[in-house]
């Protein structure tokens, strides 16, 4: 037995000059939740085909528990919930559910993964007409239909509502709590921050970043320093000239800036006379670290 989830090593894949995952090495293991980010072609749909076996690598092998991803989910262990792909029309959701359930190879009961996926309550309406997050709720209940080893989302949440996302991601945190893992690709880094025990951060192809979301924020290298000036003392051009400053924005009186030495930049307001009100000093949220760790790559490449 392996205790390797996924393993891929040194994959590549290009579509013509465009290099869409390049050398990419990584670990998964049972039972950790991980979220994959990257900006608009950062290579994370590639990199979950080449998992699924939807697509070949130029180079580099891809596992998953020890085998092919074709013999994984041959087996049942992988279950996915796909952006790409519709589903199938003019059956009724409970129907369809009953199809995925009778097709793995270790099925969970009809009702109780309607009832897990939040379908239920709609299990007899025709699929084609459903809501957005209807629909969401549906490819999730086809991706959990058995027990599933691992379980592939890209961006599972799009078109939910609020209430649904809680009970979609408290249904995950089980699955991961009885050892399996969950690889999930989203926008919403809040949600990120929140669910995930483990970030991936993907840029033109390469790992950027890899490890939990409180490690991804301090590599990061900067704090966040947000106050209030009295209109008389808003003077743009000298808060950019404060020391250590990695980013400035200003909006009406409230001044957010991103500092490599917060101390330092703190005391140059007062030193300067900006006399600041409303003072905070805090760490970077996960999307201000995400977004700073990709500027830097992009002007690093530059």
């Amino acid at each position: 037995m392996t205790t390797t989830a996924v393993h891929f090593d040194g994959v590549s894949k290009s579509y013509g000059q465009v290099q869409a995952v390049a050398g990419l090495s990584l670990d998964l293991h049972p039972g950790e939740t991980v979220a994959l980010l990257g900006p608009n072609g950062a290579g994370k749909s590639t990199t979950l085909d080449l998992l699924l076996g939807l697509r070949q690598s130029d180079s580099g092998t891809v596992s998953l528990f020890g085998g092919t991803p074709r013999e994984a989910i041959a087996t049942g262990r992988v279950g996915a919930m796909l952006q790409s792909g519709g589903l199938m029309e003019e059956v009724r959701v409970r129907e369809l559910v009953a199809l995925a359930c009778a097709l793995h190879p270790r099925p969970y009961a009809v009702e109780d993964v309607m009832a897990r996926a939040g379908v239920a309550s709609f299990a007899d309406r025709m699929v084609n007409k459903l809501s957005g997050g209807q629909e969401q709720r549906v490819r999730f209940a086809l991706a959990t239909a058995g027990a599933s080893d691992l379980i592939v989302l890209d961006e599972p949440t799009t078109g939910m509502d609020v209430s649904a996302r809680h009970a979609f991601w408290a249904t995950m945190r089980e699955e991961a709590d009885q050892g399996r893992t969950v690889l999930f690709a989203t926008h919403y880094l809040e949600e990120a921050d929140a669910v995930a025990d483990r970030v991936l951060v993907l840029h033109r192809g390469r790992l950027l970043a890899d490890g939990t979301a409180a490690e991804i924020k301090a590599k990061a290298g900067a704090r966040r320093v947000s106050f209030d000036l009295d209109p008389h003392l808003l003077d743009e051009a000298g808060l950019r000239k404060l020391p250590a400053l990695a980013r400035l924005d200003v909006s009406g009186r409230t001044v957010r800036i991103q500092s490599h030495d917060a101390d330092e930049t703190v005391h140059a307001l007062y030193s300067r006379g900006f006399y600041p009100h409303n003072l905070e000093v805090s760490g970077l949220g996960l999307e201000q670290a995400f977004v700073a760790i990709t500027e830097a790559e992009e002007a690093a490449a530059a």
